[in-house]
C-alpha cells in the first residue's frame, strides 16, 4: 500500500509550543494564577474569606431539578397503587411515603427488596424520576449477608444532573460459560432473569457496575466484560456507558489474566465515586427523616479546621509568585512575536499547508458538505417514516426500507442464515417496525407497531462471475397491514461527491440519522492510509482470521490496513463514505443532497483502537440501481409475476433507463431466455403493463448499415 512514516512535529509552531511547556506532548500546563483558583476555591483566585467559611460553601448540596410525576406499584396480587412524586429521590424514597410500602417492609425487614420494571429488576437506589407512567412490582427474597446493595434514602447525594445525562443498560442475572455466578444474593438470580442498571453519561462501565451493588466483586477483579446479547460485541468495563442506553448485555469473562489497569480518573470522578459509596447497614434500615438526622449530627461532631466535601479533604496552600516572573513573560511575548513572523515568512514562500492548518482545512470541508438546507432535512423527515428495523424473534437484526408496495429491501446478509434459499421460506419469525423512534416504545410491547414478514421473494448473498458482490434481500409483508409509502419514486443513481444522508438503527437502536461525505474513489487509500497512521501503537482486529494469528500486533495491523486497501481498490462499483452507523444498520437507506435513494448501507471495515474505542476504516454502500437490475432479472426468472406487477404499478423518473440498463448490460448480454419465454405465458398477455414490459425486452434493434467504398 506504500504507507509513509508519521510525520514529524518540527513546525515553527510545534517548537514553540514545546518550549513555552517543556511537555513532550505538547500539552500546556494551567498558569499559576489558574491554579490558585483551584486551590482555594475562590473566583479571584485569592483567600478573602477565612477557611472556616470556604468550608461552609463548599458543603452546600445542590438538589438536581425534578419535574412532578406519578407512577404505579403493586404487592404481590394486590391492586396497584398510584404514587405521585415532587422532588428528586430514589425509587425506596418514594416507596417509603406510602404507609402500605411501610407496612409491608416492616414484615419483611429480614430479607431483601426486589423492584421489577417492565421484567427487569432495578435497584432500590434507582433516581425516580427515570419511572414515569411505569408499574413497578415490588417483591421479597431471601437475604444474603454479603448482599450490600447501595442503600437508598434522601441522605444519598443528588447530584445537579440533566435526566437526558442518565443511560439504562440491561444485564442477564446468568453469564456466559465460565461466568457461572454473578449476584451477590443467589436468590436474586434464581428469582430475575434480567436486572436494569442506570449511569451517568461520562462514566465508566465499571463504576456504574460497582455503584449499582448486586454484583459480585469477582467480575471487578476478573478480566470481564459485557457481551451484546445481539451483535455479540464487546464492551469493557474501562469503556464509557455513553453509548449503552437501551441495549442488553451478559457478562463474558475475556480471559483468565487480570484486568487491565484503569488510567487515572478525573477530580470529578472521584468525587462522584466518594459520594455514592454504599452506606452501613444501620442508615441503611433507617427511616429518611431519621437518616437525614444522623448525617446532621455527624456533620456537627467533625473538626471544623480541616472543610470536606463529601470525604474529599481540600487543603489550602499558600501560593508565590514566580521569580522573575516580569522578566520572562516579556521574554516569551517578544518570542512568540518572533515566531508568528517567522512562520508568516514561510507560508509565502512554501504553498504546503503545515499539518494544524491543513487538519482545520479538512474538517472545514467536511462540514460545509454535510450542512444540509432546512428544506432537505424536512423531506428526509418525511422520507423517514419508510424506513424500518428488521428483527428476528423480536431481537434487532438490521435495518431497511419500504421499496414499493409491500416489499421491504434490507441486505441478505441480515437474514441469510434463517432462510430456505430453494423455496424463500423464513424458518424463524420476522418483523419489521417502521415506528421505532423512541426507547420508551422498546421498553413497552415489543411488538407494538409490527408488521409481520411472510416470505423473502428473492436475495443475493454471493459474488458473480467478475468478482462483484452482491448482498440484498427483499422481504414481502403480510396482506391488510398499514404501510407508508415506498421509496423507489425517490430512486437515484450514484453521485461522484458530495454529502449524504443515511437513516436507519445502529446498534439495534431507535432510528437515526447521520449526514456524511462521500469518500470518491481516488480518495479511499488516503482514508486507509490516515488510520494507519492515527494508531501506530497497533489495533485490534474483529476478524478471526487477524485475531488469531500468531504475528505481531503491528504486524496483523499493517496487514489488516493493506487488505483493507486492496479491497476498496477494486471494489469500485460500491459507495463508499465515512459513518458512524455501525452494527444494526445494515439496510439503511443512502440518499444524496436531493433527497434521492441511491444506495444501501451494508458493511464497513471495523477494528478497536488501543484505548478499546471502535472504530472503521471506511464505509460502504452497494448501489440501488444494481440492486434493482437484479430484482428484475430475479423475478422474472422466478415467474414472480405479482412482484412485478407491484413493482410496473410504482412510477418513478427512471423507469425508462432502467429497463434500457437491464436489457443491454443482463437480458441481451448474458442470453437469459426467460424473458423472451414469458412473452406466451397467458397471465402476461391478460395484463397490459406485463405485456408491455416484456415486449420491450424481445424488440431487437435494426443494425445501423455501414457505408462501403464501392471502389
Amino acid at each position: 500500500m506504500g504507507f509513509k512514516l508519521k510525520p514529524k512535529n518540527d513546525g515553527p509552531m510545534d517548537k514553540f509550543v514545546k518550549k513555552m511547556t517543556g511537555d513532550q506532548n505538547g500539552e500546556s500546563t494551567p498558569p499559576p494564577k489558574l491554579q490558585a483558583k483551584k486551590m482555594t476555591g475562590n473566583q479571584n483566585g485569592d483567600r478573602s474569606q477565612p477557611p472556616k467559611l470556604q468550608a461552609d460553601k463548599l458543603q452546600v448540596k445542590e438538589v438536581e431539578p425534578h419535574g412532578t410525576h406519578s407512577f404505579d406499584w403493586c404487592w404481590s396480587d394486590k391492586k396497584p397503587t398510584t404514587i405521585t412524586c415532587d422532588k428528586a429521590g430514589t425509587v425506596e424514597d418514594v416507596l417509603k411515603r406510602s404507609s402500605q410500602f411501610r407496612e409491608i417492609a416492616e414484615k419483611n425487614k429480614n430479607k431483601e427488596l426486589v423492584i421489577v420494571r417492565d421484567g427487569k429488576a432495578i435497584s432500590s437506589h434507582f433516581p425516580c424520576r427515570l419511572i414515569k407512567k411505569k408499574r413497578l412490582t415490588v417483591r421479597y427474597v431471601k437475604a444474603n449477608n454479603k448482599a450490600k446493595q447501595l442503600a437508598s434514602g434522601s441522605g444519598l447525594p443528588q447530584r445537579k444532573r440533566p435526566s437526558g445525562e442518565l443511560v439504562r443498560f440491561h444485564v442477564l442475572t446468568k453469564g456466559g460459560k465460565t461466568v457461572m455466578k454473578l449476584m451477590r444474593n443467589p436468590a436474586l438470580q434464581k428469582e430475575i432473569q434480567e436486572i436494569t442498571v442506570y449511569a451517568y453519561k461520562g462514566e465508566k462501565v465499571k463504576q456504574a457496575l460497582e455503584r449499582d451493588g448486586r454484583f459480585l466483586e469477582t467480575i471487578f477483579t476478573k478480566n470481564c466484560a459485557l457481551s451484546h446479547t445481539s451483535t455479540e460485541v464487546n464492551t469493557e468495563m474501562s469503556n464509557l456507558v455513553d453509548d449503552l442506553d437501551g441495549k442488553t448485555f451478559k457478562i463474558i469473562l475475556l480471559n483468565k489474566s487480570s484486568p487491565p489497569e484503569s488510567q487515572p480518573g478525573s477530580l470529578d470522578d472521584a468525587y462522584m465515586v466518594q459520594n455514592e459509596s454504599p452506606r452501613s447497614d444501620s442508615d441503611e434500615n433507617q427511616d429518611p427523616q431519621q437518616q437525614s438526622i444522623t448525617t446532621e449530627s455527624m456533620n456537627d461532631n467533625k473538626p471544623k479546621e480541616k472543610p470536606e466535601l463529601n470525604d474529599v479533604v481540600v487543603t489550602f496552600k499558600t501560593i508565590h509568585e514566580i521569580p522573575n516572573s516580569k522578566t520572562m513573560r516579556c521574554n516569551l511575548s517578544s518570542q512568540f512575536k518572533d515566531v508568528v513572523n517567522s512562520m508568516n515568512m514561510k507560508s509565502e514562500r512554501v504553498s504546503k499547508r503545515s499539518r494544524i492548518q491543513n487538519l482545520f482545512h479538512v474538517e472545514y470541508g467536511k462540514n460545509a458538505l454535510t450542512c444540509n438546507e432546512v428544506k432537505t432535512m424536512k423531506k428526509l423527515m418525511q422520507l423517514s417514516c419508510s424506513v424500518c428495523q428488521v428483527r428476528i424473534n423480536g431481537m434487532p437484526a438490521g435495518s431497511g426500507f419500504l421499496l414499493f408496495d409491500k416489499f421491504v429491501l434490507t441486505n441478505g446478509h441480515v437474514v441469510k442464515d434463517i432462510c430456505n434459499e430453494s423455496t424463500g421460506q423464513l424458518v424463524q419469525r420476522v418483523t419489521v417496525h417502521f415506528s421505532f423512534e423512541s426507547l420508551d416504545q422498546m421498553e413497552g410491547e415489543q411488538e407494538s407497531g409490527a408488521n409481520v414478514v411472510e416470505e423473502m421473494v428473492g436475495g443475493q448473498y454471493c459474488c458473480d462471475v467478475s468478482g462483484h458482490k452482491h448482498d440484498w434481500a427483499l422481504l414481502s409483508l403480510c396482506a391488510d397491514q398499514t404501510l407508508p409509502d415506498g421509496l423507489l419514486p425517490h430512486f437515484g443513481f450514484l453521485p461522484q461527491s458530495g454529502g449524504i444522508c443515511i437513516i436507519g438503527h445502529p446498534d439495534g437502536g431507535v432510528k437515526r440519522i447521520d449526514p456524511c461525505v462521500i469518500v470518491s474513489s481516488d480518495k479511499r487509500s488516503q482514508t486507509v492510509e490516515r488510520h494507519y497512521h492515527e494508531n501506530p501503537g497497533g489495533v485490534l482486529v474483529e476478524n478471526s482470521y487477524y485475531s488469531e494469528s500468531q504475528e505481531t500486533i503491528q504486524m496483523v495491523t499493517r496487514n489488516f490496513f493493506e487488505n483493507v486497501a486492496e479491497s476498496v481498490k477494486h471494489n469500485r462499483q460500491v459507495l463508499t463514505y465515512e459513518t458512524c452507523f455501525y452494527f444494526g444498520s445494515s439496510g439503511s437507506p443512502v440518499f444524496d443532497k436531493y433527497c434521492h435513494v441511491v444506495a444501501m448501507h451494508t458493511g464497513g471495515f471495523h477494528y478497536h483502537s488501543p484505548r478499546g474505542e471502535l472504530k472503521s476504516v471506511i464505509e460502504y454502500g452497494h448501489p440501488l440501481f444494481i440492486i434493482m437490475e437484479q430484482i428484475i432479472v430475479q423475478m422474472v426468472e422466478r415467474g414472480r409475476l405479482d412482484v412485478l406487477k407491484a413493482y410496473l404499478a410504482c412510477d418513478y423518473d427512471q423507469h425508462q433507463n432502467m429497463m434500457t440498463n437491464v436489457k443491454k448490460k443482463l437480458v441481451e448480454s448474458r442470453n437469459l431466455t426467460a424473458f423472451k419465454n414469458a412473452v406466451n405465458n397467458s397471465a402476461v398477455a391478460g395484463d397490459e403493463k406485463l405485456k408491455t414490459f416484456f415486449e420491450f425486452f424481445c424488440q431487437t434493434e435494426d443494425p445501423v448499415p455501414m457505408d462501403t467504398d464501392s471502389n
